[in-house]
């Protein structure tokens, strides 16, 4: 089972259409919200961030907060420092991207 964590701005997430069955799709809205999921969930394999701007104050904070985190992700061409880019796409398109890159 890989867990992805997908990080908006505000808790609206785009609803995804069924993935592998082998995928577990968290959300979460925010970066309190990211931070208490981590915590929470040492099983995470990764996470996204489609957050816009506030992509790069996430990054920095879930790094602060584990200095291992699990790899973090985001879309072109907005890549904060620490993270791994993405082409942009549709919230879907993402997260089955990401799954190639950690599989």
């Amino acid at each position: 089972m890989i867990s992805v964590l997908v990080v908006t701005d505000s808790g609206r997430h785009e609803p995804l259409p069924p993935v592998d069955p082998s995928v577990e799709v968290l959300h979460a809205g925010g970066l309190e919200e990211a931070l208490e999921k981590l915590g929470r969930n040492r099983r995470i394999d990764a996470v996204l961030l489609l957050a816009g701007r506030h992509n790069a104050s996430i990054a920095a904070a879930i790094q602060e907060d584990n200095p291992a985190p699990p790899p973090i992700f985001s879309v072109e061409p907005d890549t904060p420092r620490g993270t791994r880019g993405l082409p942009p796409g549709s919230a879907a398109d993402c997260v089955n991207r990401l799954i190639l890159e950690i599989s």
